[in-house]
């Protein structure tokens, strides 16, 4: 029974990706939010600060935070790892994507395509 219980906490831990946040959080995703831009895609998540994404949506405790970004394979290429900086508030929910300059090049930058509140969550003062 004791092992079960170890094993059922270790298997959670290693599930939330060790991450740590208060009663406030917010969260990082690369699902795609907005479908009428041209050439914006969904990005994976790489990192966000030190932590490796391991879940999506990620939650993290608001601060300033630099987010590594992948993008998908775009008109033939293999995806690249870009970074950013964002400063993350309580309570919000980052869409995260690659925006790519037209349909057929490589090149890219990571954007916020949207940010939105979190239902349930309160700012504490």
């Amino acid at each position: 029974m004791r092992m079960q219980v170890l094993a059922t906490a270790v298997v959670a831990l290693a599930a939330t990706g060790c991450q740590t946040w208060g009663p406030t959080w917010s969260e990082v995703t690369g699902v795609r939010y907005t479908r009428t831009i041209a050439d914006r895609w969904p990005a994976r998540i790489v990192a966000v600060g030190s932590d490796s994404m391991f879940t999506m949506p990620y939650k993290v405790a608001p601060g300033t935070y630099t987010i590594a970004v992948e993008s998908p394979r775009h008109s033939g290429f293999a995806g690249s790892i870009q970074e950013m900086k964002l400063n993350i508030e309580p309570c919000k929910r980052y869409y995260v994507n690659a925006q790519f300059q037209d349909p057929v090049r490589p090149e890219w930058t990571p954007v916020v395509d949207e940010a939105e509140p979190i239902a349930g969550c309160r700012v504490t003062s």
